[in-house]
């Protein structure tokens, strides 16, 4: 795959479609799911002189889920996703925290 044609496939990952994901309808309501997307990408090329031409590149992507659009009777509503991974970390490491502190405090 050539420079040129990597750059083209790049530019149509990252569009609206890797965002929002196809409406679903339930319950007279339209929901269309929304995610949060980071990417990046480089390449490279080498010396001809040097056992020939040598060129190369590429790319990566992160996407995670950040919510939904919620259409219902007129009105759009925004419920973000809740990573509860991430909270129950969060919790974990202010109880050790605190854990921590209060050993402190006891031993003074």
């Amino acid at each position: 795959m050539e420079l040129g044609q990597l750059d083209a496939s790049a530019r149509d990952l990252f569009s609206a479609k890797l965002v929002y994901g196809e409406p679903v309808e339930r319950d007279g309501a339209v929901v269309i799911p929304a995610a949060a997307v980071f990417g990046g990408g480089g390449g490279g090329s080498g010396d001809a002189r040097v056992a020939g031409v040598r060129d190369g590149a590429g790319f990566g992507v992160f996407a995670r889920p950040a919510g939904a659009f919620v259409v219902r009777g007129g009105s759009v509503t925004w419920v973000p996703a809740v990573d509860v991974t991430r909270l129950g970390l969060a919790a974990a490491v202010a109880v050790v925290a605190l854990a921590k502190i209060l050993a402190k405090r006891v031993r003074s």
